[in-house]
């Protein structure tokens, strides 16, 4: 049997393969923490599920949905964006319903990029957007992410022959894998780049209603002319722990989004009505929830970084997502220590290589995990060290 040449260059993804050992392990009698993938321990609110049960019930929303989405959601996500970013958004135009911001990311690869084109992709990050990229047989331009610029890309040290030839630059913050957070005048370099080069900015707000210490973040979209260059994409499944639903969207740039438009109703049906009406219900809700699951992060930050420093490593306390960037011990590198815990102590930690060269000599810690596994996990740890 052949297949596609385009997969020789995919890695298998982070995530399956670490979900793979888990289970391996587990089968053979391990008890395993996982301060790996960052899926929320605690149910979506019952208000949500219950409302999801009523749109489910009626039989309005069990055909096609509309390709363009629910009018209702968009105006909802309109509201939503003036209220929370004071950003303006036509619903009609620059509006996109997704089956979760990961499939968005990878599908407006396929809209914007060619065979040969240049991507700027920072790194350590995201692995949709350089797999995204290189599916395409696309060529990646990995910006370094370095604690000695706060992990914000460089935009200078990009060359003028790379700027000019690029095509698309991915961003997101607050960060993943690194936590880092940034103010709007990040965005204005960015917008700033992106119309001097002629690039399309793809923004992956996935975090930002999750942040801690007074820390609120902005949209990309907020800066004056990021819709003339952009897109961002926003998800459902953190802040209400949603990961399994698949609801998100893009906004901003309408010529980008009606490519992206074209792509997908080639291949897909749209998003379940139901899950429209829902996602609608939710962006008109209160926000209590959110508010209460980001005290619940910040208190589990805490546990963790001050086991962690009394087990002699160093822990930045982050202002944002619901991951710890944190350094490894000396005489580790990622793999080799998220080996040794995960042998030696039972305890899943993703080793920072698995996001890019620049990860190197860090590993991601998920904050996905009830308070008193925290403790066990860091216990555990510390004792794996002293072996």
């Amino acid at each position: 049997m052949r297949f596609s040449r385009r997969m020789d260059n995919l890695a298998p993804y982070l995530f399956a393969e670490m979900e793979r050992r888990i289970s391996d392990k587990r089968k053979s009698g391990v008890d395993v923490i996982s301060l790996g993938i960052g899926d929320p321990d605690l149910p979506t609110p019952a208000y949500i599920v219950e409302e999801m049960r009523r749109q489910v019930a009626d039989a309005g929303n069990h055909r096609y949905p509309s390709n363009w989405g629910l009018p209702e959601f968009g105006e909802a996500v309109a509201s939503f964006y003036k209220r929370r970013f004071g950003v303006d958004l036509d619903p009609a135009k620059e509006f996109f319903p997704l089956l979760g911001a990961k499939e968005g990311l990878a599908h407006v690869c396929m809209a914007l990029l060619d065979a040969g084109d240049l991507a700027l992709v920072p790194d350590p990050g995201y692995p949709v957007y350089s797999g995204g990229s290189i599916m395409l047989g696309a060529e990646v331009k990995y910006l370094n992410l370095r604690p000695e610029t706060g992990f914000l890309p460089d935009l200078e040290a990009i060359s003028e022959d790379e700027a000019r030839r690029a095509k698309v630059l991915f961003i997101g913050y607050p960060n993943n894998p690194t936590a880092a957070v940034v103010e709007d005048d990040f965005f204005e370099r960015v917008v700033a780049f992106a119309k001097k080069y002629d690039i399309a900015v793809i923004h992956d707000n996935a975090y930002s209603e999750l942040t801690y210490d007074g820390y609120v973040a902005p949209s990309f979209l907020g800066v004056p002319g990021a819709k003339d260059v952009g897109v961002e994409f926003f998800s459902f499944s953190k802040p209400f722990n949603m990961t399994g639903w698949r609801i998100g969207f893009a906004v901003g740039n309408h010529e980008i989004l009606s490519h992206l438009w074209r792509l997908k109703t080639n291949l897909d049906s749209g998003m379940f009505d139901a899950l429209q009406r829902t996602a609608a219900f939710i962006l008109n809700g209160p926000w209590d929830f959110v508010h209460e699951m980001c005290e619940v992060y910040r208190r589990r930050r805490d546990l963790l970084a001050e086991a962690l420093v009394s087990a002699g490593m160093q822990v930045p306390k982050p202002k944002g997502t619901i991951y710890m960037w944190i350094p490894v011990p000396a005489g580790y590198t990622s793999a080799s220590f998220s080996e040794h815990v995960l042998e030696q102590a039972g305890v899943v930690v993703t080793p920072g290589r698995g996001y890019g060269p620049a990860g190197e000599g860090f590993v991601r810690l998920s904050l996905t995990t009830p308070d008193d596994r925290i403790a066990e996990a860091v216990g555990r740890i510390e004792r794996s060290l002293r072996l």
